[in-house]
């Protein structure tokens, strides 16, 4: 049997890294970006151009021979116009907490009937070439996925990371939180995005089928 590729996820967020082993079922060899490779300031205007400038950057930086994936994701608020969007991860300043980002979402979100609102996942894919040389270049892939629900009125559960406690998928009377990582993953937009794009690479040839 052929080892599964190699392949460094662009992020240091543990809860990311372990979320995304599971989610893409054994066809990479995944590692966290190493202490030593610079992760890019996102200055994309969407979840897309952000994990393409992720997964460039730390591609060169791993010399071209690595392959990487990286992601941006984020919550979008009906009644904040969309926000925090692309800054989700920054939105209470540039080295806020998860908690102090929840924080302050409650905190705009008062008074506010419509609580609507909707998890982004933009995924790119850089692999090296098949056969490297003199005007070869790396494959790259972009998947995307969505999840929509509700935001409470308050924090609920212990797992998850980022908005997930106070994020309450359409349907579900659970936050992502409070939730079974396996029942999280069947909904996740992350869960959306990789089977996207595990789909596209097994029609493409370049993973197996996992028969």
């Amino acid at each position: 049997m052929t080892a599964p590729p190699k392949v460094v996820l662009a992020t240091r967020n543990p809860g990311k890294a372990r979320e995304f082993a599971r989610l893409l079922e054994g066809a990479f060899d995944l590692r966290t970006a190493p202490a030593g490779i610079p992760l890019p300031e996102e200055t994309g205007e969407t979840f897309a151009e952000n994990a393409r400038l992720k997964a460039t950057t730390v591609f060169a930086a791993l010399g071209g021979e690595t392959g990487v994936l990286a992601d941006d994701s984020g919550l979008q608020v009906a009644a904040l116009r969309g926000s925090p969007g692309v800054r989700s991860a920054r939105y209470a300043g540039d080295h806020a907490s998860d908690e102090d980002n929840v924080r302050k979402l409650l905190a705009e979100l008062s008074g506010h009937e419509d609580r609507t609102a909707r998890f982004v996942c933009a995924l790119c894919l850089i692999l090296p070439p098949h056969q490297p040389g003199p005007g070869s270049t790396p494959r790259v892939s972009a998947a995307e996925g969505l999840l929509e629900g509700t935001i409470t009125l308050s924090p609920r559960g212990s797992d998850g990371f980022g908005y997930d406690p106070i994020f309450e998928p359409l349907g579900w009377a659970e936050t992502l939180s409070e939730a079974d990582p396996a029942d999280k993953d069947s909904v996740s937009h992350r869960g959306a995005a990789a089977r996207a794009l595990l789909a596209r690479l097994r029609e493409e040839g370049v993973i197996g089928d996992g028969s």
